[in-house]
């Protein structure tokens, strides 16, 4: 058998010193993270940080730089994700959206708060990608190259 890790992606969102996360359901309890899921099958890893945010948010999603890669086991599942962790700009959330059913809300946390909170984070991934954005790691999103079969 291969093994493969978990592919995903992940959003920063800052306005105002402030970051876009979601308080949301997951195995351990009711966790913060930011807006982030699974890549899907025959989806750009912009497309999927774009339709993440809207489905977690409610927001429209602009993406404009890649913030890092990260690879992480966790140790409550045992499973490996290779995490894309964007950085970009959103509009106001779409009133007539529903949100994910695992999603309770958003909330608007500077990082203080988000480190008092650190026991309630997801997984160290949120942090680390707001730290390294906060330490102006950004690369372009032509870093990324999408290959198809007919190419």
């Amino acid at each position: 058998m291969i093994w493969s890790p978990e592919v995903t992606v992940a959003v920063i969102i800052e306005r105002d010193s402030r970051f876009l996360l979601v308080e949301e359901y997951a195995e351990q309890g009711i966790v913060l993270n930011q807006p982030a899921g699974h890549l899907e099958a025959d989806e750009s890893l912009v497309d999927a940080a774009v339709r993440e945010t809207l489905e977690e948010t409610g927001r429209a999603f602009q993406a404009q730089h890649l913030v890092g890669i990260y690879r992480y086991s966790s140790p409550s599942n045992r499973v490996t994700y290779l995490r894309f962790c964007f950085v970009g700009s959103c509009g106001e959330p779409d009133p007539e959206r529903r949100l994910d059913k695992d999603i309770i809300r958003t909330v608007w946390m500077n990082r203080a708060d988000i480190v008092r909170q650190r026991t309630r984070l997801r997984s160290p991934l949120v942090l680390a990608g707001i730290d390294d954005y906060l330490a102006g790691r950004r690369f372009p999103l032509d870093l990324l190259h999408e290959m198809h079969a007919d190419c």
